[in-house]
């Protein structure tokens, strides 16, 4: 009968730390791609539209035979990208982490549901 009680126990522990981990990384959702999606594009839209901004100022204050704002934009659509990669490599990094730890505690604990 102990050994009953323990084993229930230990599967009641177990479906709560599966829960607990589902709400600590939910998985993937259209909100959370769109949200992604956002944050690419403004990593790209910010810096480009700096150096558009800078670039029209630089034409007025040091002109000179090619245009400020192109170059700008161009050199603030490459730092963007690098922004956008370099988050985007984070996030699958994190992603691919966070299931290795997953698949990981499941199978230490496969033996203890009943």
């Amino acid at each position: 009968m102990n050994a009953r009680k323990d084993r229930s126990a230990e599967h009641i522990r177990h479906t709560a730390e599966r829960m607990q981990r589902a709400r600590r990384g939910p998985g993937a959702s259209p909100l959370r791609g769109l949200g992604a999606f956002g944050m690419i594009g403004w990593s790209i839209a910010v810096p480009t539209v700096g150096g558009a901004f800078l670039g029209l100022w630089l034409n007025r204050v040091a002109p000179q035979d090619f245009s400020w704002p192109i170059a700008l934009i161009l050199g603030g659509a490459a730092i963007g990208g690098m922004i956008a990669w370099s988050w985007v490599s984070k996030e699958i990094e994190d992603r691919e982490r966070a299931d290795r730890d997953a698949r990981e505690h499941e199978a230490a604990h496969k033996g203890d549901e009943p």
